[in-house]
């Protein structure tokens, strides 16, 4: 998951979060809008809709915004949404997802297509990058929830397979079927968390050098700033010298 942390390491460093507050409210918005058109608008009773609600509030997304976006399923405006994955590589040889939601798969896929090629990679066919990645569930939780071990002892009992416990907080990785049941585990211990989701997570990392690696920031960048794409996961890796080169 290197490749995808770090991304976002620099990213927030670079206070970028503030520029595209806008952009990811839209994003969080759309995929609260296809939880509740898929079942029922109400979360207490819809898994995906709960999470989706979950993740928009960890990113400090307005109530008025949340609900917004529950009636938009309800109306008859005519969106709907299909679930797309694109797999390609980027510079250095190293492998990317995108997952995206659109209305228009053929506009989408000329978009991802040419971002792809003027970063100098290249997009390819479903399954061609994805089988050296693991389909995982993630789990977050702030650190204020309590110290590693106490994170740690409640994610076995829970049957998560990993943890990351940092300053900034605790990441739990738990198998993709397991994941609600493993969320429901641990919100029973720790209360509830600040995210849940599905994410790609490499199994091998590809170091890159400075170069490539700016290169490659500016092919994700280029990928998230897509109103389409919905999360980007790569298996790049740098070194903390390079690392702190292009946050400054």
């Amino acid at each position: 998951m290197a490749g995808h942390s770090q991304f976002k390491n620099i990213m927030h460093r670079k206070g970028r979060q503030d520029s595209v507050r806008s952009k990811m409210f839209s994003k969080l918005a759309r995929e609260i809008t296809v939880a509740a058109k898929a079942g029922l608008p109400d979360p207490t009773m819809n898994a995906s809709l709960r999470l989706a609600i979950q993740n928009a509030k960890a990113q400090s997304m307005p109530k008025d915004n949340i609900d917004r976006a529950i009636k938009k399923a309800a109306g008859n405006d005519g969106e709907n949404y299909d679930a797309v994955r694109y797999e390609g590589y980027g510079p250095g040889g190293t492998a990317i997802i995108v997952e995206a939601l659109t209305d228009n798969r053929n506009r989408t896929a000329s978009n991802v297509r040419s971002i792809f090629t003027k970063a100098g990679g290249a997009l390819g066919e479903t399954g061609s990058v994805s089988f050296s990645f693991d389909h995982v569930g993630e789990i977050t939780y702030k650190p204020t929830v309590g110290d590693a071990d106490k994170v740690m002892e409640a994610a076995i009992e829970a049957g998560a397979d990993d943890v990351e416990s940092d300053e900034e907080g605790h990441t739990i990785i738990c198998g993709f079927e397991a994941m609600n049941e493993v969320a429901k585990a641990l919100e029973a211990t720790l209360g509830e968390a600040e995210t849940v989701k599905a994410i790609w997570r490499a199994q091998n990392n590809v170091p890159v050098d400075e170069e490539k690696a700016q290169s490659l920031m500016k092919l994700i960048d280029s990928l998230e700033d897509d109103d389409d794409v919905q999360n980007v996961y790569s298996n790049f890796e740098v070194t903390e010298e390079v690392l702190a080169k292009l946050s400054a």
